[in-house]
């Protein structure tokens, strides 16, 4: 098997969790530190930081630290890109249902 099959299997792995996707959504325009990411989703430190660990060792985001903040950002922005395309045809695809398509 090529392995570009077996990373991009590996990538979607790490976006088939809801709590992943919207810290991949809230990362977006912008680096935030894990304080930020718990205000934004309501979440305990030790849930987005384990979320954010399994980002990290797949690739997806990167950190830094600054004095006691570690503050994550997204390796690339063409993950977004995919990321817009999905939830794109996922909303053509209810709509379509909606109307009893």
């Amino acid at each position: 098997m090529n392995k570009i099959y077996e990373l991009h299997a590996e990538m979607c792995k790490v976006f088939s969790n809801p709590t992943r996707l919207e810290i991949l959504n809230l990362l977006r325009d912008k680096e935030m530190s894990v304080t930020e990411l718990i205000q934004k989703t309501n979440l305990s430190q030790a849930n987005i930081s384990q979320h954010l660990a399994i980002m990290k060792y797949k690739g997806i985001v990167t950190s830094r630290r600054n004095g006691k903040n570690i503050h994550y950002k997204l390796t690339n922005p063409k993950i977004i890109t995919a990321f817009d395309i999905i939830r794109e045809v996922l909303s053509q695809r209810l709509k379509s249902i909606k109307n009893g398509g």
